[in-house]
């Protein structure tokens, strides 16, 4: 059958093609079009991603920067709290509903937000004695000592007692006596006492008072409660300590909860230390001129490890109890705070926190903390002095009373004043050490505990494991790349490549838990084969390459060109096992049957679980990264550029160093970048290989604890809102902020190394 279709007339076969084609352009433009705005989009949501982690971790950091701030919520005259009569100190209770005025005739409770008197407690005077005399314990045990004119005291204390009727709260203020309700005769002469401090110790409670004849007197009592009839037993004992210098009178008393020390402030600005520890006889251990003037309010903070006073100049300073190599206290000045205009009035600790709050005769209130040398707030908040200042136990509601006999309610925020500059990233001075350190303990089981938040060994432990990991990393991985990408054959980096760079995918907990529980103890029985290792086996291997460079050539060219490498497999395999194997008689020849004990005998010290075992399980981590990323850039040198240096008469070698490194140097500079970042991250591995203890070194024989291992064991148990909880946020921020530095330098330094050889 004859084909009838009609010919095409000239040019119309070509229409379809072009149509095709604008098609196809179309199709090819839309897609690149889509291909743009994808990737743009994508990279901008990466970008956007790590935005939002950042504005995330510093918005729960935030709050750690704000000041302390009051606001007045009432006022009120105090003749509304119950009977007019002065009033010498107040309380606030933990709900914040009560608070409670104390005066020469006992306490009075009342409504904290209006005034209104809701109890009334009496203390029986001696009879024919008037009141002189008031002590004051730390706040959270709420004790109170009335001093009379006939030298007997009355200890009390304060209780509140919880009940929910029909499910709503009632809060029983209480007036406990410790003590029993009878008058104590403190001073057996039956002076005045003129000055008391009380404290509460495990063995019971100790009261120091000054007489108005200016004799110092301590007691020691206890107490037990008969279950049966209810009847309390007192026992004590009152002796006299050792005189001031003469022409001095005592103004103010302080004694620590450990019944060791007393404090005496004089009239002279000058500073008295006790020893009043019972294992010895009572003695004057130290007189020191404050050299800010006249004391006018000194208050222990709590734990009664350290002092605040304050003087007529309106100076606020913080002075430590501090132990000397012999064993001895001295008061020492650590920290003076902004000052207030006028004399300072009154000092009120607060209950769990080494903050306090100040009043002045000028009616300026200041806020402080001890440990973070931190001057919270300085603010005028009445026309009239300050007389009197109680805090909540909570520290967000505050009652101040002046002189003109005003109570004024504030609202209090005052939430993280344990942070500073200072506490996170210089030395501090801490109670109960010898002098300022950098220490990490967060934490501890007591409510009187000081928290100790410096970031240094954080960072210095996350620095020290990445170093020592990278010392072991570096020269293995770029090495290990050097010779698989330039002196291996095609069929042993085929197999050599993958199997390193599989050792990648290991879990880092695994890694983790062998180096913890397997090579930890390894080393530490091993010590002399670790540093044998190091010595014998490059040694082992020139002697190798030289012996096989003496061999005859028909003897060498028997091994395939590349596959000299497997020739060191077995002596390396017996060099290990003979370092391992000579190791205790190492130990017996040089170092007296124990290398761990002769370090310490020079001032070394070891732990099992240390520098040395994360380096090597680290390092083994994080080889694989350098290698991949510094084999791949050798590998991709162009040969043109190798072959012509063979050309022109230069060794392998030589050519390696003068024109392979210099073109890779870019890559290999990023692989060792990639590694670096990828051990400062490191979390399992340092969680597991090493003591998590936070010390300030760089001895490869002692732990560390780095910020993400301390993110990682401290973020989970931590309340949330906490200081401790937001310091772990700013922990991740200095650790991303780290990151972040590093590889942006490493970028820089990349771009100029790629520059400058990307002409040869």
């Amino acid at each position: 059958m004859s084909d009838t279709t009609p010919a095409p007339q000239a040019g119309e076969s070509l229409m379809p093609n072009a149509r095709e084609r604008a098609r196809l352009r179309n199709v090819r433009r839309l897609k690149d079009r889509f291909s743009h705005w994808g990737v743009a989009t994508a990279g901008l949501a990466v970008v956007g991603a790590l935005g939002l982690i950042f504005f995330y971790l510093f918005s729960e950091v935030v709050p750690l920067l704000k000041d302390a701030d009051v606001e007045l919520r009432e006022s009120y005259p105090v003749s509304a709290t119950g009977a007019d009569t002065d009033v010498q100190h107040l309380i606030l209770e933990r709900y914040e509903e009560l608070g409670a005025k104390v005066t020469a005739d006992g306490v009075s409770f009342f409504l904290a937000d209006s005034g209104q008197e809701q109890a009334d407690y009496n203390v029986a005077a001696p009879a024919g004695a008037k009141q002189t005399a008031l002590g004051l314990s730390t706040p959270g045990e709420a004790l109170l000592a009335y001093g009379y004119s006939n030298g007997q005291l009355v200890l009390t204390q304060l209780s509140y007692r919880l009940s929910y009727p029909n499910d709503q709260r009632k809060i029983t203020p209480q007036l406990e006596y410790p003590l029993g309700q009878a008058p104590l005769q403190f001073d057996e002469q039956g002076r005045e006492l003129s000055h008391i401090a009380v404290q509460a110790t495990q063995r019971g409670f100790v009261i120091a008072a000054a007489t108005a004849d200016g004799r110092l007197l301590l007691g020691r009592y206890s107490a037990r409660e008969n279950l049966m009839t209810g009847e309390v037993t007192t026992t004590g004992k009152v002796e006299v300590l050792p005189p001031l210098p003469s022409g001095v009178t005592p103004v103010l008393l302080e004694v620590d909860k450990t019944a060791s020390h007393l404090v005496v402030a004089d009239d002279q600005a000058n500073l008295h230390l006790y020893a009043v520890s019972d294992r010895g006889e009572p003695a004057l251990t130290e007189t020191v001129a404050t050299e800010r003037g006249q004391i006018t309010a000194m208050r222990f903070l709590v734990g009664t490890g350290s002092l605040v006073i304050g003087t007529e100049s309106g100076n606020v300073s913080q002075w430590l109890l501090v132990r000397d190599p012999k064993n001895i206290y001295h008061v020492q000045p650590v920290r003076d705070f902004e000052s207030l205009s006028s004399a300072v009035t009154t000092i009120t600790p607060e209950y769990a926190r080494r903050g306090f709050w100040v009043g002045d005769s000028s009616g300026n209130i200041g806020v402080y903390h001890g440990t973070a040398a931190r001057t919270l707030m300085v603010e005028n908040v009445s026309d009239h002095g300050v007389e009197n200042i109680a805090i909540s136990p909570i520290n967000r509601k505050m009652l101040l009373l002046d002189a003109s006999n005003q109570v004024q309610v504030m609202d209090v925020w005052n939430e993280h004043p344990e942070i500073s500059f200072s506490s996170l990233w210089q030395k501090v001075w801490y109670e109960g050490r010898s002098g300022p350190e950098y220490v990490w303990q967060a934490s501890s089981g007591g409510d009187e505990f000081e928290s100790k938040m410096s970031l240094v060994p954080l960072s210095l432990g996350t620095l020290k494991a990445a170093f020592f990991a990278m010392l072991f990393a570096i020269p293995l991985g770029i090495m290990g790349a050097l010779y698989t990408a330039y002196f291996m054959t095609p069929k042993m980096r085929g197999l050599v490549k993958p199997t390193i760079e599989i050792m990648e995918a290991l879990p880092t907990v695994i890694l983790g838990f062998l180096a913890g529980l397997w090579l930890a103890p390894f080393l530490e029985n091993h010590l002399p084969a670790i540093f044998s290792v190091l010595i014998f086996m490059p040694l082992m291997m020139v002697l190798v390459g030289y012996a096989w460079s003496r061999l005859p050539q028909a003897v060498r060219t028997q091994v395939p060109e590349g596959w000299e490498a497997a020739i060191l497999i077995l002596p390396i395999l017996l060099t290990g096992w003979m370092c391992v194997a000579l190791s205790p008689f190492i130990e017996v020849w040089f170092f007296s049957g124990s290398m761990r004990q002769w370090f310490t005998d020079n001032g070394i010290d070891y732990d099992q679980r240390n520098a040395l075992v994360v380096g090597i399980a680290m390092g083994f981590a994080v080889i694989p990264t350098i290698f991949s990323i510094a084999e791949d850039a050798i590998f991709n040198v162009p040969r043109h550029l190798t072959q012509g240096s063979l050309a022109l008469g230069a060794t392998r070698w030589q050519t390696v160093v003068g024109v392979v490194l210099p073109t890779a140097s870019p890559g290999i500079f990023s692989a060792v970048m990639m590694g670096f970042g990828r051990a400062v991250g490191e979390t399992m591995i340092v969680l597991m290989a090493t003591g998590n203890s936070p010390v300030v070194n760089f001895n490869i024989f002692e732990g560390m604890r780095t910020l993400s291992a301390n993110i990682a064991v401290e973020l989970p148990e931590t309340a949330v809102d906490s200081t401790h909880f937001r310091v772990l946020f700013l922990a991740a921020i200095v650790l991303l902020t780290l990151t972040f530095i590093v590889n942006t330098c490493a970028e820089i330094i990349r771009q100029r190394l790629r520059k400058r050889y990307s002409n040869l």
